[in-house]
């Protein structure tokens, strides 16, 4: 994810919308809006979205519309994703959101601490694991340039899937666990 990703938010009211930015303001993340699904869409397609704050009821394509049209693209799977509903509990609604994959589900009007506490531990866990996939990717290519590529002053590196052999003499205890191998 791009440092300069941003959470959307996404409501079909101005006041909700205001709100939710009020709320989030003190995290100092960018933040992005949208005022119906086909504009969330189009954002999220953008790219620069780490974070998807979702109404669930909309005029047009919903909230769950939405986030079945996210998990459909592997550009845009990972992105995690809070319904918001003012409709209060709804049994169905939420097996659907969380079939889907949705982070967490909340009820409106929703509690600012809370609403902070979450927004901030999905992105910065959506961030970490975009960035352990870029290095997972950079290290297996130069694996992959360098396979044999081994000098005296740099050893060869092992191939990402190899398994690391048990180190011999270590002890009665090292003996045991390869015993408990065969």
């Amino acid at each position: 994810m791009p440092s300069d990703a941003r959470i959307l938010i996404v409501d079909d009211h101005e006041d909700t919308l205001y709100a939710l930015e009020s709320a989030l303001a003190p995290l100092g993340y960018r933040l992005g809006r949208a005022t119906s699904g086909d504009e969330a869409l189009k954002q999220v397609l953008r790219g620069q979205v780490g974070l998807l704050l979702l109404d669930v009821r909309m005029p047009g394509v919903s909230g769950l519309d939405v986030v079945r049209w996210m998990r459909r693209l592997e550009q845009t799977q990972h992105i995690p994703v809070i319904l918001l509903t003012g409709f209060g509990p709804d049994h169905e609604l939420t097996s659907a959101a969380f079939a889907l994959g949705v982070a967490d589900l909340l009820m409106k009007p929703v509690d600012p601490w809370a609403l902070r506490t979450k927004v901030r531990y999905l992105f910065d866990a959506h961030r970490r694991h975009l960035a352990l996939e870029h290095e997972v990717r950079e290290l297996r290519a130069l694996v992959k340039d360098h396979p044999g590529d081994a000098s005296p002053d740099r050893p060869a590196l092992p191939h990402p899937d190899a398994r690391v052999p048990v180190q011999r003499g270590q002890g009665a205890h090292t003996e045991e666990l390869e015993q408990d191998r065969t």
